[in-house]
């Protein structure tokens, strides 16, 4: 895979504040987009995008769904932070960048995480009505795309929950399964989260298997 250029096409003049910054640790190559959605997982999102920023090599953003800011706050994400207002304010003439589009064409990676249950019926029947499902819809599906489901109990084990998954992973998308544990609701068994650890590990994995990246 061809590494992306260090900047989001077009968005240096239009908007310059939204370039994602890098850790510190090594020139940055490597792109990783991160997707949030509303599921009470979200609350990870900090400590999520802070062991990403500790792999060398990579150069992390983050996009957001509107309710799932509900569970972090801004400040605590240490890069660039995209919503849907991001791409309507940057649009305004034919010629204007799109930022979905923009994106899809920075990232070298898209990870979901986590994947909430109405996000998954929308990915798996093409909708986007925002701009992480737009960016998910216009995917390059030759790059990686990996997902984390992240619901309760009884929503995972709804017959169409499995029948979603299948499409995703049809579509060749990554699934880093949820997990039984008891649930901030209180109810028990499947449907929480991956750990972080468990993410960040199969991203090094599938960045470990793309020839263009190698890690100080």
């Amino acid at each position: 895979m061809e590494p992306s250029s260090g900047r989001l096409p077009g968005l240096e003049a239009t908007r310059p504040h939204l370039e994602p910054r890098a850790s510190p640790l090594a020139e940055r190559r490597f792109h990783v987009l991160v997707g949030v959605t509303g599921s009470v997982a979200a609350l990870k999102l900090p400590l999520l995008v802070s062991r990403l920023l500790d792999i060398p090599g990579l150069e992390v953003a983050v996009v957001t769904t509107e309710r799932a800011k509900h569970f972090y706050s801004p400040q605590d994400i240490p890069v660039t932070l995209y919503s849907d207002a991001d791409e309507w304010e940057m649009w305004k003439h034919r010629s204007d960048p799109v930022l979905h589009i923009d994106l899809r064409r920075w990232a070298d990676l898209l990870l979901v995480a986590p994947l909430d249950a109405n996000t998954l019926g929308k990915v798996a029947s093409g909708i986007c009505d925002n701009l992480l499902t737009c960016v998910i819809r216009a995917w390059d599906r030759r790059k990686p795309l990996l997902f984390c489901p992240a619901m309760n109990t009884a929503m995972w084990e709804h017959p169409i929950t499995s029948q979603q998954v299948g499409q995703l992973q049809a579509f060749g998308y990554i699934e880093i399964p949820c997990v039984a544990k008891k649930l901030v609701c209180g109810d028990q068994g499947l449907g929480a989260m991956a750990e972080v650890g468990t993410i960040v590990d199969k991203v090094k994995d599938v960045l470990s298997q793309q020839a263009d990246f190698q890690q100080s």
